[in-house]
């Protein structure tokens, strides 16, 4: 058996997966890992970029059902004890060997290594955060976040207060390079396929493991490159947010209180409303209207205590 596997989900990724796929070859090796990509339906020529590298295991989708559903089946079509979830813009600059031992430990149920940018920067702010609560959400949807990036509430949210170059327990690193152990996977029943098609389904899924009273930690010595958004710079600005706010909803009714909920939905509510008449005013166009009744909607469901209305995003085509 492999030592471990790696997961690939890709969507029109025909760009950035021939360059992910050769890094985990050259860091890791042929023999020493399993690699397996879940496309889901790209458009363009993923697949031709994938089967062009020996050894490397294609799960062709013929619909695309969403980031958590790709990885979960890539995850099952798998024998290892340990999976490391890439993005396909994500390349490997060394091994992943510390990862490997630090998922080994007991009560440990992930581990990710140091996200850097193209010039070799912390991904600060977004490669690791802490669980989002309400007053973090309650500022997201209402934009304050990127207004007063500086904030109490932003600066923990976001581990602005991070030491990247050291080793340390942490909530919740970025699900583009992460490593988790297949019991845990089986425990808490895969990644929850209601975030759909992407957006808070490795945040539910930490959250589920820290609750039942597992650990994440970050080891900087392992690092990756990552370019950042590939997937989404196709797809429209309306069913971006619509995806986007249906997750934070969702994320928000499964693990805030009611009153918490109530909270994060009014803003929502509030904060893409005034943003939606911005956007009129700026395009002349009534456009932005139309997206802004589909999140009211899912916000007002929220809010109404309907959180299974709030999983009803678009599925990517």
């Amino acid at each position: 058996m492999n030592r471990f596997g790696i997961v690939i989900v890709t969507y029109n990724s025909e760009a950035e997966i021939g360059a992910c796929l050769d890094a985990c070859l050259e860091k890791v090796g042929r023999e020493a890992v399993e690699i397996v990509v879940v496309d889901n339906r790209s458009a363009d020529e993923t697949r031709r970029e994938v089967l062009g590298r020996p050894g490397v295991r294609l799960i062709a989708n013929e619909t695309n059902d969403g980031f958590a559903a790709g990885a979960n089946r890539g995850i099952r079509a798998l024998e290892t004890e340990h999976v490391l979830l890439l993005n396909p813009d994500v390349q490997l600059m060394t091994g992943v060997e510390p990862l490997l031992e630090c998922c080994r430990r007991d009560g440990v149920a992930a581990a990710a290594g140091k996200l850097v940018d193209e010039q070799g920067h912390f991904q600060s702010g977004w490669a690791i955060r802490r669980f989002p609560g309400t007053g973090a959400l309650v500022l997201e949807a209402l934009g304050l976040n990127r207004i007063w990036t500086g904030n109490p509430i932003n600066r923990r949210y976001r581990c602005l207060d991070l030491d990247p170059e050291r080793k340390a327990e942490v909530e919740q690193p970025a699900g583009a390079f992460l490593m988790i152990r297949r019991e845990t996977w089986r425990r808490l029943g895969g990644f929850d396929e209601s975030f759909r098609p992407l957006w808070f389904e490795d945040v539910d899924f930490l959250k589920r493991a820290r609750d039942s009273g597992l650990s994440t930690w970050y080891d900087p010595s392992v690092v990756a490159k990552h370019k950042g958004g590939h997937s989404v710079r196709s797809i429209p600005w309306g069913q971006i947010q619509v995806c986007w706010y249906s997750g934070l909803l969702n994320y928000a009714s499964k693990h805030l209180s009611r009153l918490g909920c109530r909270g994060v939905s009014i803003a929502v509510i509030l904060g893409f409303t005034a943003r939606t008449l911005a956007r009129v005013f700026r395009d002349r166009s009534l456009k932005p209207i139309g997206v802004c009744s589909k999140v009211v909607r899912l916000a007002a469901s929220a809010l109404a205590g309907r959180p299974q209305v709030v999983t009803a995003a678009p599925v990517l085509k």
